[in-house]
Formats: structure tokens, C-alpha cells, sequence
């Protein structure tokens, strides 16, 4: 089962708030929580926050709060608020400020162990077939070397 909580229109650019986003996904909660508390970024407290709704969401549902993995983290883009400052000679130079939807999505660990070896498999099986086709179109070129070396 998925759990999701949402905050829309965080006052930072997405830019900067995927930097902690990506740290955290695939983490158990508790892990989150606790690499959240060491992070000096901005939006460290922030995601704290969130995920903590997310476990309060997912107790309300009956789930166990141990086997809570993070699932995935979405940072959108928000509307920007456009601002100007005053330059040399009456010019204007626009200031954008931007903002940020995020989504925190929590799973049971059982469903996302699956999930991932799944796809783990599929993903070695596509390099698997890459490296033999590299292989033998080096055959092929070494081959043409040697009859055009030959005549």
C-alpha cells in the first residue's frame, strides 16, 4: 500500500530541494529520519516534517511504522514569482522567485523488495545483451582491416 503527503508551493527552487530528495529515496523511515536530522541544507527540516506526516498517514491506515520505506520523493515545479529591482538609469532587472510541490510516497518494505529485484534483473539482462553486440561489431571492423591490409 502507498502513502503519500504532499506540500505545495515551498518557497525554494526545485533545483536545490531534489539535492536532499534524491539522498532519500529507497531509505526505510527510520534511516530518513535520521540522515534528515544530520543535513545542514534548508529543506532538511522541511522533508523531516513530511515524512513524519507521511508515517502519521500511514498509522491512520493501520500500517506498521518499521517496515515503512520511502518510496519516492517528487519535486515539481511551483509558479514563480516574478519581482524586479531597480537598476542604473530606470531599468528594471527581473527577479524570479521560484517555488516547490513536493510529494513523499511511503511503501511496505515487502512490496518494494520485489518490485526492485524485478527490475534489477531486466536491467542486467538489457547490459548483457549491449556487451555481446559491442563484441561483434569489433569481429566485423578488424575483419575488414585485415582484407583491405591484404590487397
Amino acid at each position: 500500500m502507498e502513502i503519500t503527503a504532499k506540500l505545495s508551493q515551498y518557497r525554494q527552487a526545485p533545483r536545490k530541494v531534489r539535492l536532499v530528495a534524491t539522498l532519500l529515496k529507497g531509505m526505510t523511515v527510520e534511516n530518513a529520519l535520521v540522515e534528515l536530522s544530520h543535513r545542514t541544507k534548508r529543506v532538511a527540516p522541511i522533508f523531516h516534517k513530511l515524512v513524519l506526516s507521511a508515517v502519521a498517514n500511514a498509522k491512520m491506515q493501520g500500517l506498521d511504522e518499521k517496515t515503512l520505506i520511502v518510496k519516492g520523493i517528487r519535486v515539481d515545479k511551483g509558479p514563480v514569482l516574478k519581482r524586479s529591482r531597480p537598476r542604473a538609469q530606470g531599468r528594471a532587472f527581473p527577479i524570479h522567485k521560484h517555488t516547490s510541490h513536493i510529494v513523499v510516497t511511503l511503501t511496505d518494505g515487502a512490496v518494494a523488495d520485489t518490485k526492485t529485484t524485478t527490475t534489477a534483473t531486466a536491467d542486467t539482462k538489457t547490459v548483457k545483451v549491449a556487451v555481446a553486440k559491442k563484441v561483434v561489431a569489433k569481429k566485423s571492423v578488424t575483419k575488414k582491416k585485415v582484407a583491405a591490409t591484404a590487397k
